[in-house]
């Protein structure tokens, strides 16, 4: 009797996915052994890594950044297959992930903030985050007479009105970087007047800068609202040691380069995966519905063509979203449905949506567009430009992609991130538009053009007194949320969840320990992505790291079985 070789069906062609198929297919031996099959519902491989083209630029539309490149496996692979260098430009490859050291800050009216304004909040802000993020404590934090009032916060006051498990108050990074500004003012409150910004006051101002950097804090986390955002476990997220950089030949070069080890026909697209039936601990592989699995093979994965495959072992690299979608009761995903350990820890943690929205402008001096930073009105303001749309009052910048490029970026992230999914090209373009006539009106100014006639035919033009003028000749826009591949965009640790919960995540099933005892077939279901990481989550360095796990724990299975 010839005995069949274990299957490997590894769902998703993406960082994670593609990181297990490349770990897996290279082990010695493995060839010979096994049977390996990625499927990808998509048209794609990459997943959340999507480099695009627009303007004559490289741009991503997705994962954007290296975040650190000091061990770096992403960096390593990059700098392994010269990736970060191009002739064509591209992406921030000025290699800045944040503002520059003298960004051109501007109130909302038109009023160009002094430096000496902007600072000070900016200080305050980027060191209660470092507190936040375990990163100021110690000597780092001595000297630093901002560390007195609000060292003490979490201590103190740092509580979201709702309630976790056992009824606990649980602490939000939202509720701590306000309980700061709160004490930031209570210090500062003898400040004098500020004069030449017409109705900003001191603390208004202080407040919209701040503000501003926590909209860049939404895009960075994904949580579209700060006070969502889990306190505790914002110390145990780790970054690489280095500079962050973004990848010249795109990141879509780090995918291919892992798939290229794989041979034709392994990764297969168009396989959109509806059902995944499994064998629970203590349950008969037999008494499965409609004799779904045989002993040697106890998953079986279902497709929206009909098809179906039979496998050992499934791992599963699809999104933090989808999985959320996919234990709803209507969903029926995965039968029988998660253990209500996993099930829970998918609810819990937080998923959100962040988008990017690119805009060519052509005109005389498209190319000095200046690197500009928002500070919006609070939207109840009755200080407020009244035309400028809800879903731009939360973007904190807007910049050209790198010096003197005429392709700007804007970040959204949240029910503005999901507004602009939904918007017409024409729609944006008025919203961008009024934007910036109410910050720039003294410099050169966008027109309301797109790339194809408008509906009107004719342009809404906000030129300056000298007649030059800038365009907008079309944009391009990410649109991660109603992807029913993805339903969003990264993993946070949200309040009321753990890194305990990431844990959890990452737990196969059934657990190898529990098989012997009970059975059942061990790891028929393996865990990777992004969001199974505790340290690493919402990063594409931790979706590769979760991938090898993964290929590692099949391999050592079998070693230790003598396979």
């Amino acid at each position: 009797m010839v005995t069949k070789k274990p299957s490997i069906v590894i769902i998703g062609a993406g960082m994670a996915g593609l990181t297990a198929a490349n770990k897996l297919y290279t082990a010695t031996g493995f060839k010979d052994s096994f049977e390996l099959c990625v499927v990808e519902g998509g048209t794609r491989i990459g997943g959340r890594i999507n480099t695009s083209e627009f303007g004559g630029d490289r741009i991503e539309m997705g994962a954007t950044w290296i975040h650190g490149i000091g061990g770096s496996p992403v960096h390593k692979i990059a700098q392994e297959i010269h990736a970060l260098e191009s002739d064509q430009p591209w992406e921030c490859m000025d290699g800045v992930s944040e503002e520059p050291s003298q960004p051109t800050t501007i109130a909302e009216g038109g009023f160009q903030l002094n430096p000496s304004v902007v600072a000070p909040v900016t200080t305050l802000f980027k060191k209660l985050m470092a507190y936040a993020q375990g990163k100021l404590v110690g000597d780092s934090a001595a000297g630093c007479e901002e560390i007195d009032y609000y060292t003490k916060l979490p201590a103190k006051a740092l509580k979201v009105s709702s309630t976790s498990n056992g009824g606990q108050e649980k602490l939000s990074v939202g509720s701590f970087l306000r309980q700061g500004l709160d004490a930031y003012w209570v210090s500062k409150k003898d400040q004098e007047e500020l004069k030449g910004y017409g109705n900003w006051s001191r603390k208004s101002l202080q407040d919209g800068i701040f503000a501003m950097h926590e909209n860049t804090q939404r895009t960075y986390t994904s949580a579209g609202d700060l006070l969502t955002l889990d306190y505790s476990a914002e110390s145990e997220y780790r970054m690489f040691p280095g500079d962050e950089i973004t990848i010249a030949k795109g990141y879509l070069s780090i995918i291919e380069s892992l798939a290229s080890v794989l041979p034709p026909g392994l990764v297969q697209l168009g396989r959109k995966v509806t059902r995944i039936e499994w064998q629970p601990e203590g349950d008969e592989v037999s008494g499965m519905e409609n004799g779904s699995a045989t002993a040697t093979r106890p998953v079986k994965v279902h497709f929206c063509d009909g098809s179906n495959m039979l496998a050992d072992h499934v791992i599963v690299t699809v999104s933090l979203g989808v999985l959320k979608a996919g234990i709803r009761e209507d969903s029926g995903m995965f039968n029988p449905p998660l253990p209500s350990f996993k099930s829970e820890a998918i609810s819990r943690l937080g998923y959100g949506v962040v988008n990017k929205l690119f805009l060519q402008v052509e005109g005389n001096d498209c190319n000095n567009f200046p690197y500009l930073q928002m500070v919006f009105h609070r939207p109840d303001s009755e200080f407020r430009h009244k035309k400028i749309p809800w879903w731009m009052r939360r973007t904190a910048s807007l910049c050209p992609i790198y010096s003197n490029s005429s392709v700007l970026l804007s970040w959204f992230a949240g029910k503005e991130a999901l507004e602009l999914e939904s918007l017409r090209d024409e729609e944006i373009i008025n919203g961008v538009s009024t934007t910036i006539s109410s910050f720039l009106p003294q410099l050169h100014k966008l027109v309301n053009s797109n790339s194809h006639e408008l509906c009107n035919g004719t342009a809404n033009k906000v030129g300056n007194s000298h007649g030059s003028e800038v365009k907008v000749t079309k944009i391009l826009k990410s649109k991660w949320a109603t992807d029913p591949l993805f339903l969003g965009s990264y993993s946070y640790v949200a309040v009321g969840s753990s890194g305990d919960d990431l844990d959890k995540m990452a737990e196969p099933l059934p657990k190898l320990s529990n098989c012997k005892s009970a059975g059942s077939p061990p790891l028929q279901i393996l865990f990777a992505g992004e969001a199974t990481h505790r340290t690493h989550y919402s990063t594409t360095h931790g979706a590769y790291f979760s991938g090898l796990r993964e290929a590692i724990r099949l391999l050592q299975h079998y070693q230790c079985i003598g396979v």
